[in-house]
């Protein structure tokens, strides 16, 4: 599969996004919640630098579960049994997730409390 044309590859990216939203709960909601924000910021006007840094906050959460996404298919399509070392991958996985997301709600309630405090 290497050296494939970039039409091909792109088509494999958007592929496990697709996968991404409709096996994962998590994904979707993380989704709705991010358009949720940038509408937020269009409706308090927020200037740019705080587009730039929640821009950068979603890509980082919807990244890292992408990464939790294939993490869990892939352990399960070779593992399916349980296994602790199996569930602390996927438990890193996933505490990954939940560290990023956690940060990205501080930076918009950071946001938040500069628009009015």
């Amino acid at each position: 599969m290497k050296n494939q044309s970039f039409v091909a590859r792109l088509g494999f990216a958007l592929n496990g996004i697709k996968v991404a939203v409709r096996s994962e709960a998590s994904f979707r909601i993380q989704l709705v919640m991010a358009i949720g924000v940038l509408l937020i910021l269009g409706v308090l006007r927020a200037p740019p630098l705080w587009w730039a840094l929640i821009f950068i906050c979603i890509g980082v959460v919807l990244t890292a579960e992408m990464f939790n996404t294939a993490l869990e298919h892939l352990i399960d399509h070779i593992h399916p049994e349980r296994h602790t070392a199996i569930g602390i991958a996927k438990d890193c996985a996933a505490g990954a997730v939940l560290i990023s997301s956690l940060i990205s709600v501080i930076i918009f309630v950071m946001f938040l409390i500069e628009k009015f405090a």
